[in-house]
Order: structure tokens, then sequence, then C-alpha cells
């Protein structure tokens, strides 16, 4: 699992449109990686709604967002087309960018427990090092909190 002041490994993704892509093409730009469990659930839309909002400000700042789960490529492909989100999200359905930054964990509902994906968002420096982490956290605000960091920066 990567931490804090480590440049992050470079992997393969795909991106809505089909694209094919690596994290290392983000390099020179600060990039956003935001993990949600599951498209199209209330707190999820909220949070990339969110980010969605704040996006030509987060370009400002020469910062990239890409919103990750594990749901297949058709379902965040009809994510993004129904919210219009400004940026791209990864179908890691292999769960290798989300095993990277150690977000799949135990998780509990109604008395069951399963392994999902924890709400969580990374910060990347232009040179590619992981500068900041918000794990386990709420949606209400946590994109301006994302937002007002990376302006802290310059």
């Amino acid at each position: 699992m990567v931490k804090i002041d480590e440049k992050i490994k470079d992997f393969d993704i795909l991106l809505t449109g089909n694209k094919q892509a690596r994290l290392s093409d983000y390099l020179g730009k600060y990039l956003v990686i935001y993990f949600y469990p599951k498209a199209s659930t209330p707190g999820c839309t909220t949070e990339s709604c969110d980010f969605t909002e704040l996006f030509p400000q987060f370009s400002d700042l020469n910062a990239n967002i890409l919103g990750v789960s594990i749901d297949s490529l058709k379902r965040q492909e009809n994510f993004k087309t129904k919210y219009d989100f400004a940026f791209d999200l990864i179908a890691d359905t292999e769960e290798q960018v989300c095993n990277y930054f150690g977000v799949i964990q135990e998780k509990k509902n109604f008395g069951k427990t399963y392994m999902g994906i924890v709400r969580s968002t990374f910060v990347i420096d232009p040179q590619g090092v992981l500068i900041k982490q918000w794990r386990n956290l709420r949606v209400k605000g946590h994109a301006q909190d994302v937002y007002d960091f990376i302006e802290s920066l310059d």
C-alpha cells in the first residue's frame, strides 16, 4: 500500500470512453483520485457531482480528477453520462488500483460483513508523489476540502 511521500506505482487504467491510459499520463499536474463504493448510489453521486461542480477551479490549480470504483466500464459510463461528470472514471474491475491504495477493507452493513471500497481520496503531486490522503471520509464538504488543500500548496 502506498504511503505519504512515496512515488506512486504506474498502472494501466481503463477509463470511461473505453480509453486505455496509465497513471503516469497525469504527471505534470496534481491528480485527485477518489474512490467510491458503487456508481449511482446517493453518497457516490453527491461526491462525484461535488467534484464536477468544482472541476473548473481544480483545473485552474493545474489539477486533474479521476473517480474509481470496481464497477464495470458500462456502469461507470452510465454513471458519468447520467450526471455529466467533467472528468473520467476508472473501471477497476480487477481491483488493482484499489488494492494498491488500500481502500478495499472489511465493511459492515445491516449486520452483514463484506469486503468493499472504503470512501477515500488521494492527492498526487505533479512529480507523481502521494502528498495527501483522506480515508473513511464523509461526503459533505469533502470536494471543497480537497480543493482547499491543493489551493493551499501554491
